[in-house]
C-alpha cells in the first residue's frame, strides 16, 4: 500500500467479504486487523481477493513480514539508483550536454532510455493502476501511471510525427521524455525516504520485541542444563537465568535461597560478619513492567516476567506462561492493536481520500480541455504538460499519513513511558479531559499488608486506615489540577477515612460509602454537565464507570477485567503517568492538526499552480511535471518527518 487511497480500498474490500465482521487497515505499519468467522472465510481467501485488485497480503505463518519489508527496501533502493541514472542520462541528452547526433537520434535515444525506466523502475505503478482500474478504483499509482504514460506517449508521437503534424503548421514542438523519467525518479525517491521514516515510527514495537531473548537455559531432571530456543519452551519447564541476562518467559521463582547460597558463601565461610554470610536473594530490574527503577528482590513463589533483567544472583523459576501468553507478548499485542486502531479524524480523512484521486483526474481533464479550447492547437503541448502536472503534484499520501504516523509515534512514546494505549481514540481525546473520577483503594492507596517489609510506613496512616498513599500520588493530583483537570475521589470507606485521604492528596471533591453504580452515576452526571470525563480504577467494581467514561484508565496491577475494559493501562504504580498521557495527547493531536493543515494547504495551492491558474492573471508562471514530482515526494516525506519530532521531543 502506497497511499491513503490504497489503505481505504483494502479496508473496504476486506470489510465487504462474506465472513468478515470488521477490518481496520493501517497505512504506516502496512497491517490489517481483521475480525472474521473462520467457518466462512480463511486468510488465504482474503489474500486471493486482495491480489485480484492489485495488493498482496502476508500471512505470518507462511512468511516473515519483516524479511519481505527488508527485501522490498533493497529492491526499492536499487530502482531509485537505476532511475536516477536514467534521469541524468536523459537530462544530459535533452540539454545538449551529451551529443549523440541529430535531433531525431537524440529523441529516439531518450525514448529507449525512458522506456527502460518505465518498464524496470516504474513497472509496479502500471500493474497496480491496471488492476485497480479493472475494479473501478484508483489510487496514487493511477496518477503516476497516467502522468508518465501521457508524457511518454505524447513525446513518442512527436519523435516520429512531430514535423508532419506540428512543424507543417509552424508550431514548435518538443519531447518530454525527461519529465516521464524524472517523475518516476522523484516518486520512487520519496517512497524510499517514506519507508525509512516510517521504519522509525514503528521503533517502539521493535524495541518491545527485542526485549525477550531468543534462547533459554533449561534445567533437566538430572541437573544438566541445555540452551534451547525460546519458541520450544513449555509450561512447567525449569529455567535458569544468570545476572545480566533477560528472563525469557513468565514464571514462578523456586529455590531462591538455594541457588545463591553457594555464590555468596564462597571464600567467606570464616567471616565474622553474619549479615555477609546470609545468602543474597536474586534481584530483578522490572522497570519495563512496573516503571520502578529500583531492582526487586525475589522470594520463592514470586512471579517473574519475560523481558525483565536479572541484576544480581542466579534465578531459577518454573515457566507458567510462554509464547503469546506472556505479559510482554500481551503488551506488544496491545501496542500493535492501538497503532492499527483509528482515531475519529482518520476515518474522515479516509472518506476524503476515496474521492480525492477521481477528483484530481477530473481536474486534469478539465485543465487539458480549457488550455486546448482557449489556446487552440498551438497550445496543445502546454495543455498536455499542465494536465500531467496536475496528476503528478496531487498528493493523497500526505493526507493519508498525517494522522496515523503521528498516532504511531505518540502511542510508541507512551509505551516507552509505561502507558499502554489500547485505542487510538483515547490518545486523541484525553487532552480534552477536564474531570477525572478516581478510585481510592488500589489506585491512590495500597493496603498495608501488601507492602511486605516496608520500613518507611507512616505511623498515623496505617493506624487510621490500614493503608498507605502511593508514591507521587499527591504530586500527580497537583499536576492534574495545573492541567485544568478536576479530580473526584470515590471510596467505599467510611466518611472519616475518605476525608483523610482526600486531604492527604489535595483532592477537593470526594464521596464515601459508594457502590459500583454510584461511580457510574457520577461519571454520567459529570458528562451531562458538559465535562469530558476520564475514569481511573483497578478493580471489578470500577468496570461500570470505566465503560461509561469518555477515557478509561486501568492500573497495571489491577484486575484483568478492568484492564480489558479500559482504553489505557498504566504499568506500575506511578499516577504521574496520567498527566504525562494528557501532555503527550496534547502534543500528538497538535502534530496531527499540523500535518493535516499542511497536507490540505499543499494540495489547495499546488494543484491550481500546476494547472496554470496564474496565467489568468497575466503571470507567466507554471509548475512543470518535473518540479511537480519533486514537490509531491517532498510533501509525503515532510509529514512523516514532522511526526517523528514527537519521538525526539521533550518527555
Amino acid at each position: 500500500m502506497m497511499c491513503a487511497v490504497c489503505s481505504a480500498t483494502v479496508e473496504r474490500k476486506l470489510a465487504s467479504l462474506d465472513g468478515v465482521n470488521e477490518a481496520v487497515v493501517s497505512l504506516p505499519s502496512r497491517t490489517a486487523m481483521v475480525d472474521y468467522d473462520p467457518d466462512i472465510i480463511s486468510p488465504e481467501q482474503m489474500k486471493a481477493e486482495l491480489t485480484a485488485i492489485g495488493y498482496d497480503m502476508v500471512i505470518e505463518a507462511d512468511r516473515s513480514a519483516e524479511a519481505i519489508e527488508q527485501r522490498h527496501l533493497v529492491l526499492l533502493r536499487r530502482k531509485v539508483l537505476f532511475s536516477w541514472g536514467f534521469a541524468l542520462l536523459t537530462m544530459c541528452i535533452s540539454m545538449g550536454w551529451l551529443n549523440v547526433g541529430s535531433r531525431d537520434v537524440a529523441n529516439q535515444t531518450m525514448l529507449i532510455i525512458a522506456l527502460a525506466n518505465l518498464v524496470y523502475c516504474g513497472r509496479q505503478f502500471y500493474v497496480t493502476a491496471w488492476q485497480q482500474a479493472r475494479h473501478l478504483s484508483a489510487g496514487m499509482d493511477t496518477l503516476v501511471a497516467l502522468s508518465t504514460c501521457v508524457s511518454f506517449l505524447f513525446s513518442a508521437f512527436n519523435t516520429f510525427w512531430g514535423d508532419q503534424v506540428w512543424g507543417s503548421r509552424g508550431i514548435e514542438w518538443h519531447t518530454y521524455f525527461d519529465a516521464s523519467v524524472m517523475i518516476i525518479s522523484f516518486v520512487l525517491t520519496g517512497r524510499l525516504l517514506e519507508e525509512k521514516a516510517k521504519h522509525g515510527t514503528a521503533s517502539a514495537i521493535r524495541t518491545l520485541m527485542g526485549l525477550a531473548p531468543k534462547t533459554a537455559r533449561v534445567v533437566n531432571f538430572d541437573g544438566t542444563i541445555d540452551e534451547v530456543p525460546v519458541s520450544t519452551l513449555s509450561k512447567g519447564d525449569v529455567i535458569e537465568v544468570h545476572a545480566g541476562q533477560k528472563i525469557p518467559v513468565d514464571g514462578i521463582v523456586r529455590d531462591a535461597n538455594k541457588n545463591n547460597a553457594t555464590q555468596v558463601g564462597t571464600g567467606r565461610a570464616m567471616s565474622e560478619d553474619k549479615e555477609q554470610q546470609t545468602p543474597k536473594l536474586p534481584s530483578i530490574d522490572e522497570s519495563m513492567i512496573s516503571g520502578e527503577p529500583v531492582p526487586v528482590e525475589k522470594h520463592d513463589g514470586d512471579r517473574v516476567y519475560a523481558g525483565t533483567i536479572v541484576k544480581e544472583g542466579t534465578l531459577r523459576f518454573k515457566a507458567e506462561a510462554v509464547g503469546e501468553q506472556t505479559v510482554l507478548a500481551n503488551i506488544i499485542r496491545m501496542v500493535q492493536q492501538s497503532q492499527n486502531s483509528k482515531a475519529p479524524v482518520q476515518r474522515t480523512v479516509d472518506r476524503v481520500a476515496l474521492i480525492f484521486v477521481p477528483a484530481v483526474m477530473c481536474i486534469s481533464v478539465l485543465t487539458f480541455l480549457v488550455w486546448s479550447l482557449v489556446g487552440g492547437s498551438s497550445a496543445l503541448p502546454r495543455a498536455v504538460l499542465s494536465a500531467v502536472s496536475v496528476l503528478v503534484i496531487a498528493c493523497p499520501c500526505a493526507m493519508g499519513l498525517a494522522t496515523p504516523t503521528a498516532l504511531m509515534v505518540g502511542i510508541g512514546k507512551a509505551a516507552q513511558r509505561n502507558i499502554l494505549i489500547k485505542d487510538a481514540a483515547a490518545l486523541e481525546l484525553i487532552h480534552r479531559v477536564n474531570a477525572l473520577v478516581i478510585d481510592k483503594t488500589g489506585t491512590l492507596t495500597v493496603l498495608e499488608e501488601t507492602k511486605k517489609g516496608d520500613e518507611k510506613q507512616v505511623s498515623e496512616e496505617s493506624q487510621l486506615a490500614g493503608e498507605v498513599l502511593k508514591p507521587h500520588a499527591r504530586e500527580a493530583v497537583t499536576l492534574l489540577h495545573e492541567a485544568g483537570v478536576e479530580v473526584y475521589m470515590m471510596s467505599g470507606d467510611m466518611e472519616e477515612r475518605a476525608r483523610y485521604w482526600a486531604e492527604q492528596t489535595g483532592i477537593r471533591h470526594y464521596q464515601s460509602r459508594v457502590m459500583p453504580q454510584d461511580k457510574e452515576d457520577l461519571v454520567r452526571r459529570l458528562q451531562a454537565e458538559g465535562r469530558v470525563v476520564a475514569m481511573a480504577g483497578d478493580g471489578i467494581n470500577d468496570t461500570q464507570a470505566l465503560a461509561a467514561a469518555d477515557v478509561s484508565i486501568a492500573m497495571g496491577q489491577g484486575t484483568d477485567v478492568a484492564m480489558d475494559v479500559a482504553q489505557m493501562t498504566l504499568m506500575g504504580t506511578d499516577l504521574r503517568r496520567i498527566p504525562e498521557a494528557i501532555h503527550l495527547s496534547r502534543r500528538t493531536v497538535g502534530m496531527i492538526h499540523q500535518n493535516l493543515f499542511w497536507a490540505f494547504i499543499y494540495n489547495v495551492i499546488c494543484i491550481p499552480l500546476a494547472a496554470g491558474l496564474p496565467c489568468i492573471f497575466g503571470l507567466d508562471f507554471q509548475i512543470t511535471p518535473i518540479w511537480a514530482s519533486a514537490l509531491m515526494a517532498f510533501s509525503s516525506v515532510s509529514v512523516v518527518l514532522n511526526s517523528l519530532r514527537l519521538k525526539f521531543g521533550d518527555d
